[in-house]
């Protein structure tokens, strides 16, 4: 376990290469089809490996909510993956995975760890449109391995958001109504959570908005306006006035994503927002680095709606 951690540690560093590592690992034997499936998390939302300590319950927590531990003099919530999926499994939670993302920290109990995995987001396709309907967008993206596994990506945010209480609906109440619906933000994000928070915002501030679950999907659209700008003979500015963008995401992530749009003349002057659960200075220098304008941690709607107005000014 230890040299698992180094290893974390040690890999954390990558990012802005259309890259990334994820952490391998198994929720148990599914007792209806017998197989024990490989599921995966960005290494980036990782902070250590540990065999599973004693947990604490509490009275009135969520079915999949196993409790809390004490983790060096803080208190760390820990969810049991496979209970959270409704998985039938046979009896697992040996390995904690504790994680840090929007700003929490988190335990997830699960089966076993594997390997760190290293791949290019191209690697990670979006998910049949009949799986997403079936697991409700719990995986957000899936790859397959030499071994002929396919490793499905879990969205970790949806666990948070839903065993917690990250976004009420006092504060989507609480945004200044713009009323703006002529000017429009293209956004993107793989997580059906964060894209049914970023539309709430939006809503809220009654501007419009072109929608994409991933970076590739929002380069293809930003492709077609462009093409419809200069064939109406107009700027791209006139059709879209902010990008907003995701940095984990299948096919193509944020980073590379506002590479292409930084380095296209046709998007001069279109600012880019990072909205991310990756909320550390690293990955704030990292967005800089690509040409980001602004950058707004997840879970924040009046954040996200005061920086939106700014922009939009």
């Amino acid at each position: 376990m230890s040299e698992l951690l180094k290893s974390v540690d040690a890999r954390t560093r990558l990012a802005g290469t259309n890259k990334l590592e994820i952490l391998l690992f198994t929720l148990g034997r599914d007792t209806l089809s017998g197989r024990t499936e490989t599921f995966g998390i960005n290494v980036f939302k990782v902070r250590e490996v540990m065999r599973a300590p004693a947990i604490t319950r509490a009275p009135d927590m969520s079915p999949s909510v196993e409790g809390m531990v004490s983790l060096r003099g803080m208190l760390v919530p820990v969810v049991d993956l496979a209970k959270y999926a409704s998985m039938s499994t046979e009896p697992n939670g040996k390995v904690m995975i504790i994680t840090e993302y929007n700003g929490c920290t988190q335990g997830f109990l699960v089966e076993a760890v594997d390997t760190i995995l290293r791949l290019d987001w191209s690697a990670m396709k979006v998910p049949p449109d009949m799986l997403s309907f079936k697991t409700g967008g719990l995986v957000t993206a899936v790859t397959e391995l030499a071994d002929g596994r396919l490793v499905m990506m879990m969205d970790v945010e949806r666990v948070l958001a839903e065993t917690t209480d990250t976004a009420s609906d006092l504060a989507f109440r609480s945004i200044r109504r713009l009323s703006m619906p002529d000017r429009t933000i293209l956004f993107a994000d793989d997580s059906s959570v964060a894209r049914k928070q970023i539309l709430s915002t939006l809503e809220a501030l009654d501007v419009g908005h072109i929608e994409a679950q991933n970076g590739r999907q929002a380069w293809d659209e930003l492709q077609r306006i462009a093409n419809h700008a200069s064939v109406s003979g107009q700027p791209v500015s006139d059709f879209v006035q902010v990008i907003l963008t995701d940095v984990e995401m299948p096919e193509m992530d944020g980073y590379m994503l506002t590479r292409k749009i930084k380095a296209d003349q046709r998007f001069s002057g279109i600012p880019v927002l990072m909205h991310s659960s990756l909320s550390g200075d690293s990955n704030q220098q990292l967005g800089k680095s690509v040409g980001v304008d602004e950058y707004v941690s997840k879970f924040e709607p009046q954040r996200l709606a005061d920086t939106l107005t700014r922009l939009l000014a």
